[in-house]
């Protein structure tokens, strides 16, 4: 009888990097974030599951401004930019990859002022958001391609940008939250333009030598 994932431990080469296995493991918030010692501590929990074979292991999100903060410890790279070498290192002697989630909260973030594509308020969060600019969101696309060009730096295989589960990303394409007028809201050409903005200015940005999801 045969496998029935045949291909699952077998490598996957990417053109400019090879994978050793198809497994995965996703983004989550450890916990660790919260410690002093964060970054000691992620360095060892995430080195772990490289030693244990994960090819490719996903961070917890990290916000690229501070406006997309979930209030999480280490929550923007500028935080903590050389411990996050501790945690790439771990990984890389593991002989595993690892990429950095980029994640911002919009109108879920935790901060005095959230932001998001229009001022409509979660349930979730009891601060409703104002409306980004736009300039803001010219911004907010450069600050990601920032973010990940120092994940990049700071030795990171790669970035997955957070486009699901209701944070900024999927407010901007979703009819229920974006109710904007102007070129970012209204067809659905124009709700995408966001997230596709952010993915090619990120890809501009670090190169074609870097995963980027």
């Amino acid at each position: 009888m045969s496998a029935p994932y045949p291909h699952l431990l077998a490598p996957l080469d990417l053109g400019f990097t090879t994978l050793r296995n198809r497994v995965m493991m996703g983004s989550m918030h450890t916990g660790l974030e919260e410690h002093p010692d964060g970054f000691r501590r992620m360095a060892r929990f995430f080195g772990d599951r490289a030693a244990g074979q994960a090819g490719l292991i996903v961070t917890g999100g990290i916000s690229p401004n501070a406006a997309g903060s979930l209030g999480l410890g280490g929550a923007t790279l500028d935080d903590g930019s050389a411990g996050h070498g501790q945690i790439t290192d771990a990984v890389h002697q593991a002989d595993g990859k690892i990429l950095m989630q980029v994640l911002h909260g919009g109108r879920y973030s935790r901060i005095p002022e959230p932001v998001a594509p229009s001022p409509i308020a979660s349930r979730i969060n009891p601060t409703a958001p104002r409306a980004l600019e736009h300039g803001e969101i010219l911004q907010t696309i450069e600050d990601f391609a920032s973010c990940a060009q120092r994940a990049r730096d700071a030795g990171y295989d790669g970035v997955e940008i957070m486009g699901s589960e209701g944070y900024l990303i999927t407010q901007f394409i979703s009819l229920r939250t974006n109710q904007r007028e102007d070129e970012w809201g209204g067809s659905l050409e124009n709700r995408l333009r966001f997230p596709i903005e952010v993915m090619r200015r990120t890809r501009e940005v670090c190169g074609q030598d870097f995963i980027v999801l």
